[in-house]
């Protein structure tokens, strides 16, 4: 299970890991997806972490499809994040603080799913977001996202 722990500069007791989200909206614009994690059972953007030999863009794509059964083609960047005070601790001991790239992605293809990573998905509106358990982190995301800022945000 993955849990978020805070602290002043508690980046500097860990391995630095480069991730990816994409914020998908629904064809009106008024709702993000948003799936269910399977280690800890909350909401979030679909996305995860970069592989060697791909760019930042491949890996929020792959991440997607691996995730949702969407392919996806990123449009932009929307903010990078790398905050030193938060960390994610995993169950195996594993440690990190991340370098999240958030990107505006649209659905080219796929079929959307569950997978091996993910119990549900369903697109929210910021008000429905309230309603559920969604990670703090991927908030900021999401409203960042929803500011629809031109230059992308950095935190």
């Amino acid at each position: 299970m993955a849990q978020l722990v805070y602290g002043e500069r508690i980046g500097s007791s860990c391995a630095l890991k480069v991730g990816a989200s994409a914020v998908i909206f629904d064809p009106a614009r008024q709702k993000i997806l948003l799936t269910r994690r399977t280690d800890n059972d909350r909401w979030c953007l679909p996305g995860g972490g970069m592989e060697p030999g791909e760019s930042a863009a491949e890996c929020c794509e792959r991440e997607v499809w691996e995730e949702t059964g969407l392919r996806i083609t990123v449009h932009r960047l929307l903010g990078i994040y790398t905050t030193p005070h938060r960390i994610v601790a995993y169950a195996d001991g594993n440690r990190f603080q991340f370098v999240s790239l958030s990107f505006e992605a649209e659905v080219t293809g796929g079929e959307l799913g569950a997978s091996n990573e993910t119990t549900e998905y369903g697109y929210f509106s910021r008000d429905e977001m309230g309603q559920i358990d969604v990670m703090e982190h991927h908030i900021e995301r999401i409203d960042d996202a929803i500011a629809d800022q031109v230059a992308a945000f950095v935190r």
